[in-house]
């Protein structure tokens, strides 16, 4: 590939190696930037990754960094490509089983980074990697009747659901601050059994007397396997199925 071909942004982010001018080898490279951001990231969330920050964790410049990264909207574009990395070997016979392995690898690595599901959405997949997770589902869809552009809308939902599964999730988990999900859940029910008046609201007040709120996920359990996750996304796939 002629690497001067391709614009910069790119370039840079499916590392074409172009032919140096300044007859000396680079301090840095665009993957150390990205590392670095990433880190941040996860430490202090999307608000915590500045190019100052970055630079002062590297120490380098922050001007310096513009030659590997031309803008933070191109940073937040590679940060995304690297975080989500290659996508899951499906070895699903079944396009249904295969699409529901590929939705819950998705939720799992946004739930080790869960600033993505708030990255700005400017563009179709561009890196490698989300090239990749594109080609890992449209495989799986191969053996169905869908059409090009019901295979992208089919993929485009379960990208959308893992998006907003991750983002509602981690809302709670920031409302709840140091209570944990159980007990969180568990005050939930007891102070709105308090308040609802039956004859008022006969069907939560039934919800609540058969002890939805009594029992809930504990911590460190796969979020893939979460019962609300996977109940919206086996209606997703029964929506599909409807259509091939």
């Amino acid at each position: 590939m002629d690497g001067e071909a391709v614009p910069a942004r790119l370039r840079r982010l499916w590392r074409v190696p172009v032919t140096s001018r300044l007859g000396r080898p680079a301090e840095l490279d665009v993957d150390q930037v990205v590392h670095a951001a990433v880190d941040l990231a996860d430490q202090h969330g999307l608000l915590g990754v500045t190019l100052p920050k970055i630079a002062k964790e590297l120490g380098f410049t922050t001007m310096s960094l513009y030659r590997y990264v031309g803008s933070k909207d191109e940073l937040f574009v590679l940060m995304q490509d690297f975080a989500i990395g290659a996508p899951p070997e499906i070895a699903a016979d079944d396009w249904c089983d295969g699409l529901r392995e590929w939705a819950k690898a998705e939720r799992r690595i946004t739930h080790r980074h869960p600033w993505m599901a708030q990255l700005p959405v400017s563009e179709p997949p561009t890196g490698p990697n989300q090239v990749a997770w594109l080609e890992a589902a449209l495989r799986v869809l191969r053996p169905t009747k869908l059409d090009w552009p019901q295979k992208i809308g089919v993929i485009t939902l379960l990208s959308g659901y893992v998006r907003h599964s991750t983002v509602l999730s981690e809302e709670l988990e920031t409302g709840r601050g140091d209570i944990d999900e159980p007990e969180a859940t568990g005050r939930y029910g007891a102070s709105l059994a308090k308040l609802i008046d039956p004859d008022t609201f006969p069907e939560v007040a039934e919800m609540l007397a058969a002890g939805l709120f009594e029992a809930s996920p504990g911590p460190g359990e796969d979020p893939a396997e979460d019962p609300d996750f996977t109940f919206g996304l086996d209606r997703i796939l029964d929506g599909v199925a409807a259509l091939t």
